[in-house]
């Protein structure tokens, strides 16, 4: 069967979608590759996704504030950063695009709100320019993919054969969660939490029993940076969730006792990772159980997680989660309070889809949130595909 048909990025998704966009992320990052000295090429070209070792590496991924893997936005000049910025706006829509360079400038807010004192081992622990682009192979190859990530932010893309195949995983966080501003406050991920909690809220006794996964909220998203997700799966802790360990071991320490504060705030036992790992089926309440409200909040949350892809692909996700066959197949979990300013977590998914939120850290004001395809996650079925065709 050719990848057209079995690619899963986007259901229903055209050809000719795919094609512009991976156009577009191929002369931005062409543009930004043509601007780079030798040295700094080096660092931010990597191998094809077909070489082993390119691949291993493409898979590894980060929404910690550790080395994301290859040339840092503080190492390139002005322009050369615009160029790099316009990577990572081909792939993701104009309020994808606004929300990703806000979490970048909130490391400063969040560099005033640790005293500036957190380190991490380098020069600045909080630091906006501290974000790495990477390519695999070069854009125009018939596979071809790039990886732009940092503290809270992660965003992975797969190109074959001049489509793109994958937008996932795509990782967005924030902290501050919430700032005060003049006049107002700054929520980068307010509508993420509004909707699930309108959703949450809507919900019946019946239905918010199958919808609780956990009386108390878990302190971090369970699926983690893994590369896959499996059927079992429980949350990772804190040490396992950054690029080799520390030498230094005050941060080894450091690191601990986040994941210890967090795991005491919780109070989370081995038996209550299990209760909210991930499972095939899903944990919580389906679509088909869902009066016509509700199901229209599901469907908002949705958007608001596959609305971050290109407008071409966003538009085509809103057409498939439309179906109401689709829709009662996706599950809605919840774990900790509903009220605004508790510790929470919740959980979307389906047959395609996996999201997690969470607000635990910070007195519930440090905020996470991914979207994957747990089918399809890095494009890694389309490029077996690729693989076995090219073999022949």
């Amino acid at each position: 069967m050719p990848a057209e048909s079995r690619s899963r990025l986007v259901p229903g998704a055209a050809a000719p979608e795919r094609q512009v966009v991976a156009a577009a992320m191929a002369a931005a990052a062409t543009a930004w590759l043509d601007s780079l000295t030798p040295q700094q090429t080096a660092a931010a070209q990597f191998g094809s996704p077909l070489l082993p070792a390119a691949e291993a590496e493409r898979l590894k991924w980060f929404y910690t504030p550790t080395d994301h893997g290859g040339l840092a936005i503080r190492e390139q000049t002005p322009q050369q950063q615009s160029l790099a910025m316009q990577v990572v706006a081909s792939g993701l829509s104009e309020a994808g695009f606004a929300t990703v360079a806000t979490v970048m400038g909130l490391e400063n807010i969040l560099d005033q709100v640790e005293g500036w004192r957190v380190h991490w081992g380098r020069e600045r622990g909080r630091d906006p320019g501290l974000y790495w682009l990477r390519l695999f192979g070069r854009p125009g190859d018939p596979v071809w993919a790039w990886r732009f990530g940092g503290h809270h932010i992660s965003l992975n893309n797969l190109v074959v054969a001049g489509r793109v195949v994958s937008t996932t995983p795509c990782f967005v966080g924030a902290d501050p969660a919430e700032t005060v501003l003049l006049g107002g406050s700054l929520r980068p991920l307010h509508g993420l939490e509004q909707v699930a909690r309108q959703l949450v809220s809507s919900l019946g006794p019946g239905q918010q029993q199958r919808a609780l996964l956990h009386e108390r909220a878990v302190s971090d998203i369970v699926s983690g940076n893994r590369p896959t997700v499996s059927h079992g799966d429980a949350m990772m802790h804190m040490q396992d969730l950054w690029r080799g360990r520390f030498a230094d071991p005050a941060l080894e320490e450091l690191v601990d006792d986040i994941d210890r504060r967090a795991e005491d705030g919780s109070a989370y036992t081995p038996g209550d990772h299990a209760a909210v790992s991930i499972s095939v089926p899903p944990k919580g309440l389906g679509g088909r159980d869902m009066d016509v409200g509700q199901r229209a909040l599901l469907r908002q949350l949705l958007a608001l997680y596959t609305g971050r892809a290109p407008q071409g692909l966003a538009d085509a996700y809103d057409v498939h989660y439309a179906a109401e066959s689709v829709l009662d197949e996706v599950h809605f979990g919840w774990a900790g309070g509903t009220d605004a300013g508790r510790p929470h977590y919740y959980r979307v998914q389906g047959p395609q889809v996996l999201i997690e939120y969470d607000n635990t850290q910070r007195n519930a004001n440090h905020a996470h949130s991914v979207w994957r395809d747990p089918t399809a996650d890095f494009g890694l079925d389309v490029l077996a595909e690729h693989r076995s065709r090219t073999a022949h």
